[in-house]
C-alpha cells in the first residue's frame, strides 16, 4: 500500500558513525564544554574562600594546559557513556549501530591513547577490555531523519557516587531535597566539586536512572523548560551551595556549577529519586551526522 507522500529514508552508514565517535572521543578527554569552562570562569570570581579560589585557578590551568598540549583533562578518561538521537527516517546502513560505535570507541581510546578503564567479568576476573568497550549505550528514537550523538566520559570518582532511592509520593520537594542534598554532601571530594548534578524523578527505577545520567547532559544555565521544574532546579542549587563543601571540598561556595532536573510520570504509589553526579571535569561533545 502507498501513500500520497512517501517519506524518503535517510541512510547513515556505520563507518560514518565509528569515526564520529571516535573523533568525540578525543575531543570530549581533551577539550572541556565552553558552557562549563564559563560556569568555572564565574565560580572563580565569586569564591570567597582562598584555598577554594585556588583550586578554581589551578582547575582552569588544568583546562587550557589540556588544550595546548592535547592531553587528557584528567587521568580518568571515563566510563563511555553515548547517547543517541535517532530519528525514526533514519537506516543504518552497512552493519550494526552498537557495533559502530564500540568500533569509534576503541579506535579513539587506542589512537588517541586514552586509558582504557573498562573490565570484563566484574565480580570474579575483572579482566581489562584494552580499549574501553563497551561504551554504555542509550538510544532514543525520534521523529524525522535526524542523527545525533553524545559522547560523555564519566569517571569513576563521580559516578561511584550515584545515588536512588523511591520515597513515598507524600515526601514530595521536601524529600527530594533533602535526598539531593545528602548525596552532595555525604560525597564530599570524592566526586571532584564544583559538580553537575543531575537529578531524575519519576518513572521507574531504572528510568530514574536514566534520567539523572541524561540531566548532566545538559548545558551549563539551561533550565528545564518546565517552569516549576526550573524553579526546583534554582532552589536546589542554592541549597547545595549552602553545604559549604566547595570547590573539591576545601570548603567555600561553589559546590556546584548546576542543578539540572529531568521528570518523568510515576505510578501512583511512587516517586522514584535518582542523583547522578558529574565532576568539574563535565567532559561532554556531540554531533549531528
Amino acid at each position: 500500500m502507498t501513500t500520497e507522500a512517501t517519506t524518503k529514508v535517510r541512510q547513515v552508514h556505520v563507518d560514518q558513525i565509528a569515526e564520529k565517535v571516535a573523533e568525540l572521543c578525543e575531543m570530549a578527554t581533551h577539550f572541556l564544554p565552553e558552557d562549563v569552562v564559563a560556569a568555572l570562569e564565574r565560580a572563580r570570581e565569586t569564591e570567597q574562600s582562598p584555598l577554594g579560589k585556588q583550586v578554581l585557578v589551578e582547575i582552569l590551568e588544568n583546562v587550557e594546559l589540556a588544550k595546548r598540549e592535547m592531553i587528557p583533562l584528567c587521568q580518568d578518561t571515563g566510563t563511555t557513556v553515548v547517547f543517541v538521537e535517532l530519528g525514526q527516517d533514519v537506516h543504518i546502513v552497512g552493519g550494526s549501530l552498537a557495533e559502530a560505535i564500540n568500533r569509534g570507541v576503541s579506535k579513539g581510546y587506542t589512537e588517541g591513547y586514552l586509558r582504557a578503564s573498562m573490565v570484563e567479568h566484574p565480580f570474579s576476573s575483572r579482566t581489562n577490555t584494552k580499549d574501553n568497550t563497551p561504551a554504555v549505550i542509550h538510544i532514543d528514537l525520534v521523529p524525522g531523519d535526524a542523527f545525533k550523538i553524545k559522547v560523555l566520559p564519566k569517571g569513576g570518582g563521580c559516578e561511584n557516587m550515584t545515588r536512588f532511592t523511591i520515597m513515598l509520593p507524600s515526601e514530595g520537594k521536601e524529600g527530594i531535597t533533602n535526598f539531593v542534598l545528602r548525596a552532595v554532601e555525604e560525597s564530599g571530594g570524592n566526586a571532584c566539586p564544583p559538580l553537575v548534578v543531575g537529578v531524575g524523578v519519576g518513572g521507574t527505577s531504572e528510568y530514574a536512572m536514566y534520567l539523572a545520567k541524561k540531566a548532566v547532559t545538559r548545558k551549563v544555565g539551561q533550565r528545564s523548560a518546565d517552569p516549576e521544574t526550573a524553579q526546583f532546579e534554582e532552589e536546589l542549587l542554592e541549597k547545595v551551595n549552602a553545604l559549604g563543601v566547595g570547590p573539591q571540598a576545601v570548603g567555600g561556595l561553589n559546590t556546584a556549577l548546576t542543578v539540572n532536573i529531568e521528570t518523568y510520570p510515576t505510578h501512583i504509589t511512587a516517586l522514584p529519586v535518582a542523583v547522578n553526579l558529574q565532576c568539574h571535569s563535565a567532559r561532554l561533545k556531540e554531533a549531528e551526522l
